[in-house]
């Protein structure tokens, strides 16, 4: 008896506000960024007029069950929030995931209306409810290797210390200490007062990285605007926090941090480049999220994508997300070849042409 339905405009995406924000506090597996707040705001920035594609199943009483954020794009179906977003997942209430993941899996199938279109998701964790989509999609479904993620268990900092090598274990202990010694001041950002801080945190991190190639898309007013409207509709539900750091009365960093569901994430921040000649800069924002994603409860805490010299500090357990393809036989065949293809290519060209890919960013701008 549940009923799946699709909604295409802004208007039903927004009023979908409420129901959305529960389901996310049912789905098992779900993060910061499968959160009503993060995907609408994302789509108010990036998303194009027709093309919005979110998929609900409901009780007969009305009740939520299950939802995929989708929209479409260049050979099908694929998240909302792809480029900004570090894992993408469906939502389905454990309750009801027996009846609701097949009827999911089916309404999107209707959905792939071209003999050649698939379902393209991307960065899917390994305790993603899409899995269960992909276990009963009525067609092929397959899986590739996306990026690295890297987490560390939620736990007091010298604790964290005891899992560190020795002399890397002490080495951070002096750094610490210095840190506590230079009279940083912390302030929890109120939520009123969260968009003029996201354009101080968007200053800083223009300046800090000058002269070093800042991604282009973190200067433009969108995304501005995006991450000034998601900081305040999480921070509303207990998902995000901003911190400001002062130093002798001036202001030398800002962050956001994002949280759901028992995973905290440092999400974005930007930082003064002077600072970096006086403080451990990584230590300090690690240091500040940490205690704050203990004191709300938080069982992991994760580094998101990427596999930067920094996180290797505190030693990271790994794991890879997945990408994860559904169409008709034909096409999702396909495209594993071309993705296969693709990924060969950009391998070769890395060991062998680093050139070519220097010549490649020229090119795009």
């Amino acid at each position: 008896m549940l009923q799946a339905h699709v909604l295409t405009d802004q208007q039903e995406l927004d009023a979908l506000a409420e129901d959305w924000e529960q389901l996310v506090e049912r789905s098992a597996g779900a993060t910061p960024f499968q959160s009503h707040g993060w995907l609408a705001s994302w789509w108010q920035s990036y998303g194009r007029p027709g093309r919005l594609r979110v998929v609900t199943v409901r009780r007969p009483d009305g009740r939520l069950v299950a939802l995929a954020p989708l929209m479409r794009g260049p050979g099908g179906l694929r998240p909302i929030g792809v480029g900004l977003t570090d894992f993408h997942d469906v939502l389905i209430d454990p309750e009801h995931a027996e009846q609701a993941a097949p009827v999911l899996a089916r309404a999107l199938a209707r959905q792939l209306r071209a003999p050649w279109a698939t379902l393209d998701l991307r960065e899917v964790r390994a305790d993603a409810s899409a899995r269960l989509l992909a276990a009963h999609w009525p067609g092929r479904a397959a899986e590739l290797p996306d990026s690295l993620c890297q987490h560390l268990p939620g736990l007091p900092m010298d604790d964290l210390l005891r899992r560190l090598p020795g002399r890397t274990a002490q080495r951070t202990r002096v750094k610490l200490r210095k840190l506590a010694a230079a009279g940083v001041v912390v302030r929890d950002v109120p939520a009123a007062e969260m968009p003029q801080a996201v354009d101080r945190l968007l200053a800083l991190h223009a300046l800090q990285w000058t002269g070093r190639g800042v991604t282009r898309e973190h200067l433009r007013e969108r995304f501005a605007a995006h991450l000034r409207r998601s900081a305040v509709a999480l921070a509303a539900r207990g998902r995000a926090a901003m911190h400001e750091y002062e130093l002798d009365g001036r202001l030398i960093a800002v962050d956001l941090e994002l949280m759901a569901r028992g995973i905290a994430a440092l999400y974005f921040y930007g930082v003064h480049p002077s600072a970096r000649e006086r403080l451990d800069i990584a230590g300090m924002l690690f240091g500040e999220n940490l205690a704050h994603a203990l004191r709300s409860g938080m069982v992991e805490i994760n580094l998101l994508r990427g596999d930067e010299p920094y996180k290797q500090r505190w030693r990271p357990e790994r794991s890879q997300n997945a990408r994860l393809l559904l169409g008709r036989g034909p096409a999702v065949r396909l495209r594993v070849a071309l993705l296969r293809t693709d990924r060969a290519l950009r391998d070769w060209a890395k060991r062998r042409a680093p050139w070519l890919r220097k010549a490649a960013r020229i090119v795009s701008g």
